[in-house]
């Protein structure tokens, strides 16, 4: 007997009932970003890895240990994307969406791949909604950017998230910081690996998770400290935007995100119930990110919000709507002509924009009303011969019960009128 194929190893995989949740969840993320104008991008799975080598920063744990890279049949080095900002850049670049007005302003979602060790909330293959506005460098873009994130999981009933937000300031900022970062870490008895890391990036030693790393860490130069008068005026009023949409935060001078290419505003979604991987979803500015890649020197901020990590903290919190999957009528036909009519009469329901379901092979009516049961439906009827006859069908609602004559010529008009869905 052959054996049975399995997922890879380390995928999030989605199927029904649990698929509907992750698209509504997706598509809940996605509405406030449709509502402040962002458009939707779609960007190949596959890059140049010099993208990512040059974009996110060869100090980072996602360059330097967990993208998929592999070399193609012309002898190019391809990489899986890691992230999404990168790409959309690209994109950007390569299209001349940056000669028009701006900001440009992106959405997207799609599966990522990091080579991580599989674990609740960490895997190989993952699903995000992201979001880029490029081309202004303006504090309450920033602010926007944030506003849709917190709205998103508000939206879906999400209430034991913080927002954690910083700053990492400009140029003369960070260099400012970087020279008495760097000296403070000389004083530290690392081991050469981190040390190393440190070399190329000081900052990522704030994201350490070793307690021995945190705790020679602690007493660390901040960069808040040194952000100049520019940097400072920004950062506050982002916060006082926030404050003014009533989006609750938290400053967190140690957090730095993992990946190099960020600078100013930046903030990260974390959530109660979630464990180590509380991480839900996170951003910031890019500025320079652009002008790396071969474009205009042009400013950008930007978030990734995880799908899966969601999905688990709205099962942490028992947020789970009931109703995902939703059936306006489920249709039973008795006979091969009732069959025909019931297609028929699906197909034209469909097209008034209802959900129509109906019994497929020669099931008993016993057996079709227990796969109407099943379905979800709100409403059923049985067609044969005599309702063909009379061109009357009993509406049954299937959670009460309630039984009431319908014409089949009025059956539209009275679906319209008793279900959600309105055509």
């Amino acid at each position: 007997m052959t054996a049975k194929f399995q997922a890879p190893k380390g995928v999030s995989e989605y199927y029904p009932p649990r698929s509907h949740l992750f698209e509504h969840v997706a598509q809940t993320l996605i509405k406030p970003a449709l509502a402040a104008g962002y458009e939707p991008i779609e960007l190949p799975i596959f890059e140049d890895t010099e993208l990512f080598t040059r974009g996110v920063g060869e100090s980072t744990d996602v360059v330097s240990k967990e993208m998929y890279t592999f070399e193609d049949r012309g002898g190019r080095s391809i990489t899986l994307r890691p992230e999404g900002t990168a790409g959309v850049m690209r994109a950007v670049i390569e299209h001349n969406l940056d000669r028009g007005q701006l900001p440009v302003k992106l959405y997207y979602k799609g599966p990522f791949f990091r080579a991580e060790r599989p674990q609740a909330g960490r895997y190989r293959q993952f699903y995000q909604v992201g979001i880029e506005a490029i081309g202004v460098n303006d504090p309450y873009l920033d602010a926007e950017v944030i506003a849709i994130a917190y709205d998103g999981f508000k939206n879906l009933g999400l209430k034991n998230f913080a927002l954690q937000v910083t700053s990492l300031g400009d140029a003369d900022s960070r260099n400012a910081h970087r020279v008495e970062l760097v000296k403070y870490i000389d004083s530290l008895n690392l081991d050469e690996e981190t040390a190393l890391r440190a070399q190329k990036n000081p900052l990522r030693l704030f994201d350490d998770k070793r307690e021995e790393i945190q705790r020679a860490m602690s007493k660390a130069p901040l960069l808040l400290d040194y952000l100049n008068d520019e940097s400072k005026e920004n950062f506050e009023i982002v916060q006082k935007a926030l404050r003014s949409a009533h989006v609750p935060y938290e400053v967190n001078p140690r957090m730095v995100r993992g990946l190099d290419y960020y600078t100013g505003t930046t903030f990260e979604f974390v959530h109660g119930g979630l464990g180590a991987q509380s991480g839900i979803g996170g951003g910031g500015r890019y500025d320079g990110l652009m002008e790396i890649l071969g474009g205009q020197a042009l400013s950008g901020i930007g978030f990734g919000l995880g799908i899966d990590r969601v999905i688990l903290a709205m099962e942490a919190e028992g947020v789970i709507p009931a109703d995902l999957r939703y059936t306006d009528l489920f249709i039973v036909p008795l006979g091969a002509q009732a069959r025909e009519k019931a297609f028929s009469l699906a197909h034209d329901l469909r097209k008034d924009g209802f959900v129509i379901e109906q019994s497929y092979g020669d099931r008993a009516l016993k057996g079709a009303m227990k796969a109407a049961d099943k379905s979800g439906a709100r409403f059923s009827i049985v067609l044969g011969d005599a309702e063909l006859a009379s061109g009357t069908v009993e509406l049954k609602e299937m959670a009460t019960g309630e039984v009431i004559s319908v014409t089949l010529s009025a059956l539209a008009n009275t679906l319209a009128e008793k279900s959600r869905v309105r055509p």
